[in-house]
């Protein structure tokens, strides 16, 4: 992981499937977990999605909180 990653998660959105346009930080645990048992996608995304799942299930999601604060400015 990068540290630009977390500031990713909150700028970038799904690309495809039911959460289409969402932000990648605003996904739900249970679509990020149907990943971590089915695999995650190649690249990027596949790489964004298993980051959120992590902290995700590690109850962090309160870090990125900071980071939408920024991307507002």
């Amino acid at each position: 992981m990068q540290p630009e990653d977390l500031l990713l998660l909150v700028t970038r959105t799904m690309p495809f499937g039911k959460h289409a346009g969402k932000l990648i930080a605003d996904l739900p645990g249970n679509y990020l977990n149907w990943f971590a048992r089915e695999g995650f996608p190649p690249g990027e995304i596949g790489r964004l999605l298993a980051l959120m799942q992590e902290i995700d299930h590690n109850g962090l999601s309160y870090l990125l909180t900071p980071l939408r604060s920024k991307r507002r400015e």
